[in-house]
């Protein structure tokens, strides 16, 4: 599948966020391509400060993966580029792939502040597509922005 077309997808799921929490969608996609799971950030509707929606992405994948915690040849597609925590649970639960949307400058781990999936002391480094629709994905967060501040 074409990462627009995946991008395409988070944005749809980005669509679905409750409204008090910032409008990020991720997917997980199994080495066959088929959806595994999809997640908004849940953290004020959850109160949890864990609740990305990459972070409870790859735990729905992985349940539903039956390869454990491993998501190894799985695509983590999400419409914002990850922070340090998001961006270290991809690299912990193995992901191939990470396809993601707007670039985050003040606070991405995927190539924009920081580079954790490409760091040679870690033992797994996901391949990494940044900025595919960067500038749809980034409409939508900014229009939340303009609401929220």
């Amino acid at each position: 599948m074409a990462d627009t077309v995946l991008v395409r997808a988070a944005l749809a799921v980005a669509a679905t966020t409750n409204p008090a929490d910032v409008p990020v969608g991720a997917l997980v996609y199994g080495p066959d391509g088929t959806e595994l799971a999809r997640a908004t950030n849940a953290r004020e509707a959850t109160g949890d400060p864990t609740a990305h929606a990459e972070v409870l992405a790859l735990r729905a994948a992985a349940r539903a993966h039956g390869d454990g915690w491993r998501l190894t040849g799985c695509t983590l597609v999400v419409t914002l580029e990850p922070c340090t925590m998001c961006a270290g649970a991809a690299v912990l639960a193995r992901v191939d792939r990470i396809v993601f949307g707007a670039w985050e400058p003040r606070t991405g781990a995927v190539g924009s502040l920081w580079d954790v999936v490409r760091d040679r002391r870690l033992t797994h480094r996901p391949q990494v597509r940044g900025g595919v629709l960067r500038d749809e994905c980034a409409a939508v967060l900014e229009a939340f922005f303009s609401t929220h501040r």
